[in-house]
């Protein structure tokens, strides 16, 4: 079930994806799908030319995709983070360190690195999709 502090994150995020100058300058030929795995939600971005053509929160268990973005909340949050936490600050360093995992059609993945890249750096605007790591903030602010 979607709340609505998930469906503001999510359309802010579809919003500054297909608004960003970078993502329309180089995602002329941007077009899969991947999910994004928040730990307490998915989901599910399907890219056309460079714009977000579906946003699916918490899709069915049989919805296809290219290739999968997986971490817990814990790692979401960091990497979310205006200025990530170290090991955070990128896919590969939290996928080395962090336990985040990249699942599925990698090569997918690489030939639309720049644009992944970029699109999960927004992230950084909109905070973690589905709240990811909520409960870490607020440990995090207690501190």
């Amino acid at each position: 079930m979607t709340s609505p502090t998930t469906s503001d994150a999510v359309g802010e995020f579809r919003r500054l994806s297909n608004g960003d100058p970078e993502l329309q300058a180089h995602g002329k030929y941007y077009s899969c799908s991947f999910l994004l795995d928040m730990e307490h939600h998915r989901f599910l971005v399907r890219m056309h030319k460079g714009t977000v053509e579906e946003l699916v929160t918490d899709p069915e268990p049989l919805s296809s995709y290219d290739f999968a973005i997986r971490a817990d909340a814990e790692t979401w949050h960091g990497f979310c983070q205006e200025v990530p936490s170290p090991m955070c600050h990128g896919i590969w360093a939290a996928t080395f360190r962090r336990g985040m995992r990249l699942e599925g059609d990698l090569l997918v993945l690489m030939q639309n690195l720049r644009c992944v890249t970029r699109q999960l750096e927004l992230l950084r605007i909109t905070g973690p999709l589905g709240g990811a790591g909520r409960d870490t903030a607020r440990r995090d602010a207690r501190r």
